[in-house]
């Protein structure tokens, strides 16, 4: 089994910045995608941030493009989503997937693991 697990979470205010981790351990599996996702109250899990694993090649959400980055550290089996100017509508749970299809799914149906997710809440 593969555990995914995500810290950095917390309560900022709108403009601050805050950076999440999520640590991989578990059983090894050919990931070829790590993601970030979040869920806010009475709303649909969505896309936040991808990279690809072998070459780091990232892709966002348009929501997010320019203030949100996500990182790896190869070694570590660690990836990271260094969130910038956020904003009151970022407030959600943000969770940590991985999969291992070697296709990038904006869906949260393609992807094989998640973590247990971690709380941001940005207040105005």
């Amino acid at each position: 089994q593969v555990q995914l697990v995500e810290s950095g979470g917390g309560l900022v205010q709108a403009g601050d910045s805050l950076r999440l981790s999520c640590a991989a351990s578990g059983r090894t599996f050919s990931r070829s995608f790590m993601g970030w996702f979040r869920q806010a109250p009475g709303k649909e899990r969505e896309f936040v941030a991808a990279i690809r694993w072998y070459d780091g090649t990232t892709y966002y959400a348009d929501s997010v493009k320019g203030r949100f980055t996500i990182s790896r550290d190869n070694v570590k089996t660690m990836d990271y989503l260094q969130m910038n100017g956020l904003k009151p509508e970022d407030t959600a749970v943000y969770y940590c997937a991985a999969e291992g299809s070697g296709s990038l799914n904006y869906s949260p149906r393609g992807w094989d693991y998640w973590g247990r997710g971690t709380q941001v809440t940005v207040s105005s």
